[in-house]
C-alpha cells in the first residue's frame, strides 16, 4: 500500500451535510477527500433552502433557534463574500395567518414572548403587498432567510475538482478494510484515519446504517413563474413560496409523502402545492417544473451524529429532515470538535440515544 494516499477523513456525500463538513474540516487544517455520486432525487439539490425560525401550525419556536440560525447565517454570508456570489439572502418571511382564528391563537401567545426575539412584527390587518391574499394578517419572522443550495452545491463541487478534494464516483462501502489506524480503500488508493457518512437517506443503504430509526421521506416542489407576485420576502402559509433569482419566478413547496412510494409519481403534489399558492395570491400562474426529492427523516425528528458503536473509525453525520441547511454549520462545528477530542455532542443529536436498536439488530 506505498502508493496509497493518506488522509485524515473521507467523507462520503457532498450534500449540503457533506459540503459543509468538508468545508469546516478543510479548515481546520485537516486533510479531506470527498466522494459523491450526484442523484437527481438528493434532497439538497431539490431544497428551496428556507431557513424558518418559526414553523408549522402551532407557530413553534424551531429546534435550538438561537444555537444554530445565526450560526448558519453567519456562514453562508462568509460564503457569500469567499465565492463572490449571493447564494443566501436573509430575506423577512411572512407567516400568513389563514383565518381570524389562527391570527387570535398567535396574539393570545405573543404576551409569553415564546419566539425570543425571532418575530418582528405581527400584523393584524390585511397586508398590502402586491400579489398578496393577506386578509387576516400575519407575523414577520426575523432571523432567517434563504439558501439557494443547489447553486452553491454547484459552486463548491467545482472547486473540490479543481482541487482534487472531491471525486464524483461511485463509492462501494464494502470495498473498505480496517488496517489498525484506520481504513484502506483500495479502489481509490487510499487510507484515511476516518469515515464519515453524509449521504442522507442513502445511509439505509450502507451496511453499517441499516440499523437506524431513519425512514425515507419524499418532497416535491414546484418552480412557477407568477408575474406581479411581490418577490419582497418569503411567504409561508402551509407552504412556502421563496422568491428565485430570475424576476418573477419562484419556488413552492413542499409535500411530505412516506414510504411506499409510487413508482410514477402522480399529479397529486403538483395540484396540491397549486392550491396552497392559489391561497397566496390571486394572481395566475404558470408551473415550470416540478422536483421530488427524499429526505432522511427520523423517529424523534432530531439529527444523528456520532461515531459507529462498533466501528470507531466511522461516523454518521445525516438525519437533518428538511432542516439540513439551518443544521449544518452549527452541527458540523460540533462533530468537529468531538471528532477532535475536544468537545462533547449534544444529547438530543448523538448517535449513541440509538446504540440499543444496533445491539438489538440481527446479526
Amino acid at each position: 500500500m506505498t502508493d496509497f494516499t493518506d488522509f485524515d477523513y473521507l467523507l462520503i456525500g457532498h450534500g449540503i451535510a457533506g459540503a459543509v463538513l468538508a468545508r469546516e474540516l478543510r479548515a481546520r487544517g485537516q486533510r479531506v477527500l470527498v466522494y459523491d455520486e450526484p442523484r437527481p432525487d438528493a434532497a439538497s439539490r431539490v431544497a428551496a433552502g428556507l431557513m424558518n425560525p418559526v414553523a408549522g401550525k402551532r407557530f413553534a419556536l424551531t429546534w435550538r433557534a438561537h444555537e444554530t440560525l445565526p450560526a448558519a447565517v453567519a456562514y453562508y454570508q462568509a460564503l457569500n463574500e469567499e465565492l463572490g456570489e449571493e447564494f443566501f439572502q436573509a430575506t423577512p418571511i411572512l407567516k400568513v395567518f389563514g383565518s381570524a382564528q389562527e391570527q387570535a391563537q398567535m396574539l393570545a401567545r405573543a404576551a409569553d414572548d415564546p419566539w425570543q426575539g425571532f418575530v418582528e412584527k405581527i400584523e393584524t390587518e390585511s397586508i398590502a403587498r402586491a400579489g398578496l391574499l393577506a386578509p387576516h394578517g400575519g407575523a414577520w419572522l426575523r432571523g432567517g432567510g434563504h439558501l439557494r443550495v443547489e447553486a452553491l452545491l454547484a459552486a463548491l463541487a467545482s472547486r473540490g475538482r479543481a482541487e482534487g478534494w472531491l471525486r464524483e464516483e461511485t463509492f462501494t462501502w464494502q470495498a473498505l478494510v480496517a488496517d489498525g489506524a484506520g481504513v484502506a480503500y483500495a479502489p481509490g488508493r487510499l487510507r484515511a484515519g476516518h469515515v464519515v457518512c453524509c449521504t442522507g437517506a442513502a445511509a439505509l443503504a450502507s451496511p453499517h446504517f441499516s440499523w437506524l430509526p431513519l425512514t425515507p421521506n419524499q418532497g416535491a416542489v414546484l418552480d412557477v413563474a407568477v408575474p406581479g407576485l411581490s418577490a419582497a420576502q418569503v411567504l409561508n402559509r402551509g407552504a412556502y413560496v421563496v422568491p428565485a433569482p430570475a424576476p418573477g419566478q419562484f419556488r413552492v413547496g413542499a409535500t411530505y409523502r412516506w414510504p411506499p412510494f409510487a413508482e410514477v409519481p402522480g399529479d397529486d403534489d403538483q395540484r396540491e402545492l397549486a392550491g396552497r399558492l392559489a391561497s397566496l395570491t390571486p394572481l395566475p400562474f404558470e408551473v415550470l417544473g416540478e422536483r421530488r426529492g427524499v429526505r432522511p427523516a427520523v423517529r424523534d425528528r432530531r439529527p444523528l451524529l456520532g461515531r459507529h458503536p462498533a466501528l470507531p473509525w466511522l461516523s454518521l453525520f445525516g438525519g437533518f429532515g428538511s432542516k439540513g441547511v439551518s443544521l449544518a454549520p452549527r452541527l458540523a462545528s460540533l462533530l468537529a470538535d468531538y471528532l477532535g477530542g475536544s468537545g462533547e455532542l449534544w444529547p438530543d443529536v448523538t448517535l449513541a440515544r440509538y446504540y440499543p436498536l444496533f445491539s438489538a439488530a440481527p446479526g
